[in-house]
C-alpha cells in the first residue's frame, strides 16, 4: 500500500494516512475474494486494482478540487469505483452509489457497512429511473461515471441529477475528445454544456485517458431522462 501511498502523492499532491490506507487494503481484499465467486470486476491482481480501481477513482479530485462536493452520485458504479475510494478519503461526501446488477449492488453494501462509512446510500435502479425521482433530480453537486457508455447516451443518464451550477464527470479513454464531441447537442439539450477535457497520465498505463467536465447551466427539461432504454437506442 505504500506504493500507492506515494503514487497518490505524487499524482494528486494528496496523503493518505494510515487509517485510510487500511480502509483501502481492506477493500481490496475483500474485492478479490467476491471476484472469485461474482464477475464484479476484469481486474484480479493487486496491482491492477491498486492502480486501476483505486489511484483512477481518486485522479477524479483533479476535476473535484475547489468545488462543492457535498453531495456525490456514482452512476454505474460496479464495485463501487469512484465513489467508495473518493467517500474513504473525503468521509463528509454524502454519496448515492448507482448499480442495477444485483450482485454489484450487494458488493458495495457489503463494503460501505464492513467499512462503517456513513452518509452512503446504495441504490439497486437504473439511471432513467433515478432522474426522474424528486429525491435524485437535480439535487447533486457532482454525477460521475466510470466506463458506462458513450458520451452522448451518458449525458442523458447523468445531467438530470445536477443541480445547475454542479457538474457532470464522465471517466474516459483515448475516445475521450471525440465523444466529448458528439456530446455537444446532447448536453445542450440537456442543460449543460462542455467545460474542460482533464488528460490523466495513470502509472504504467500506456492509454490515454481524460476526465470530461460538464457543467449544469439550465434546468433539464422534464422529458429527459427518457423511459429505460431509450437513450442507447436513440442517442439525442
Amino acid at each position: 500500500m505504500q506504493k500507492l501511498a506515494q503514487q497518490t502523492y505524487q499524482l494528486l499532491g494528496l496523503r493518505l494516512n494510515f487509517a485510510q490506507l487500511a480502509a483501502l487494503e481492506r477493500y481490496e481484499r475483500d474485492l478479490l475474494d467476491w471476484n472469485t465467486r461474482f464477475n464484479l470486476t476484469a481486474i484480479r491482481d493487486q496491482e491492477g486494482v491498486r492502480v486501476k480501481h483505486f489511484l483512477d477513482s481518486l485522479t477524479c479530485l483533479l476535476a473535484l478540487r475547489d468545488t462543492p462536493m457535498e453531495r456525490i452520485v456514482d452512476i454505474g458504479t460496479g464495485a463501487g469505483f469512484p465513489g467508495i475510494p473518493l467517500k474513504i478519503v473525503f468521509p463528509t461526501i454524502r454519496l448515492t452509489l448507482v448499480e442495477s446488477v444485483g450482485k454489484k449492488a450487494e458488493f458495495c453494501r457489503h463494503i460501505v457497512k464492513t467499512l462503517g462509512l456513513e452518509g452512503v446510500e446504495v441504490v439497486q435502479e437504473r439511471a432513467e429511473v433515478l432522474g426522474q425521482l424528486p429525491a435524485h433530480r437535480e439535487r447533486y453537486d457532482w454525477a460521475m461515471a466510470r466506463a458506462v457508455a458513450v458520451m452522448p447516451i451518458l449525458t442523458e443518464y447523468l445531467m438530470p441529477l445536477v443541480r445547475v451550477g454542479g457538474r457532470g464527470l464522465a471517466m474516459k479513454g483515448e475516445s475521450a475528445p471525440a465523444e466529448a464531441h458528439a456530446s455537444e447537442n446532447a448536453l445542450r439539450i440537456l442543460g449543460g454544456h462542455l467545460r474542460q477535457l482533464i488528460p490523466v497520465m495513470l502509472p504504467g498505463v500506456a492509454e490515454d485517458r481524460y476526465l470530461v467536465v460538464m457543467e449544469k447551466v439550465a434546468a433539464t427539461p422534464p422529458a429527459y431522462p427518457r423511459r429505460v432504454g431509450l437513450a442507447t437506442k436513440k442517442p439525442l
